[in-house]
Formats: C-alpha cells, structure tokens, sequence
C-alpha cells in the first residue's frame, strides 16, 4: 500500500506497508546481499564498489540504467539505529551525480509487518524541482518500494 508522495517544497516522502516482519526489511535495506537485488527503479541494477552501514560509513555504487547510463553515487550514513531508523546523506563529492539530499527511513513494526517511511529532504524547493524533473525522483521512489516490496515478499515465501 503506498501513501502519496509528499507536497512539501523541500521534501519527497512515502509509505509503504511491508507484509514481512521488521527484522527481514532492516536486513534488506542494509545487507549488501540483499540490498543490490532490489534497490533502484524498475529495469536498474547496482554495482557496489564500498559498503559500511554506520555513522560515518560510506556506500559507493553505481546504478546501472536500462538505457544503458551509469548514475554513480554516494551515501554517507549519519544515524544507524538497528530496527529503527536510517539518516543518510546523498552526494556530496564531483564524482557522483550532482543532486545532495538527506534520507530518513523509519522502520515500525505493525502486529508482524512493517511500516516503511521515507522522507527526502533537499536543501531548497529548486534543488528538489531538478531532482525530480531530471531524474524522476517521485516515480523512482514509488518503483523503488514497490521492488523491495516484492523481494520482501520473496524472501518471507522462501
């Protein structure tokens, strides 16, 4: 079930209710054996080059495009509350696309399922408008949820 995306200047948000416990999304969203298998819009795939899930820790990677582009990013982790929560900085360096953003993603169990939340916050309403018309940013989230989504799924039948 998805909620709207968020109308704020600043922000792009979304929820999704996950039929899987929290544990299993936690572990998706920060095991790199998990995490490339789902991240990113739909016909993407992840190449990842580091991967160090605590404050301070970096996730270097490149997401391949189905036409063929190369997107390559970083994400600096600035909280790491196991079960809980993720605060993440994107961007930053001149080698990654030029779009620098701060993800919160709350994970809430609810009776054996999980409430996802994810708040992108950009640093002025012009920042977000380009990051949403040049990379479809509202689309990719919504692609990107539905993705987890179905691996959850997967992994919980296995």
């Amino acid at each position: 079930m998805d909620m709207p995306a968020g109308n704020s200047e600043r922000e792009i948000t979304a929820t999704r209710m996950l039929d899987a416990p929290r544990e299993l999304v936690f572990r998706a969203f920060t095991e790199l054996g998990h995490l490339e298998k789902w991240w990113g819009p739909d016909g993407f795939t992840t190449t990842t080059f580091a991967h160090d899930v605590r404050p301070g820790g970096v996730w270097r990677f490149v997401m391949h495009g189905p036409d063929g582009r190369d997107y390559h990013n970083k994400i600096t982790f600035v909280e790491v509350v196991p079960l809980e929560r993720l605060v993440y900085r994107h961007g930053g360096d001149k080698d990654v696309e030029p779009v620098s953003f701060e993800v919160t993603v709350t994970f809430e169990d609810v009776g054996g399922r999980t409430r996802l939340d994810w708040r992108m916050l950009f640093p002025s309403k012009s920042a977000k408008d380009h990051t949403v018309k040049t990379y479809g940013a509202e689309e990719g989230l919504r692609q990107t949820l539905g993705r987890m989504e179905a691996y959850v799924a997967a992994l919980r039948r296995a």
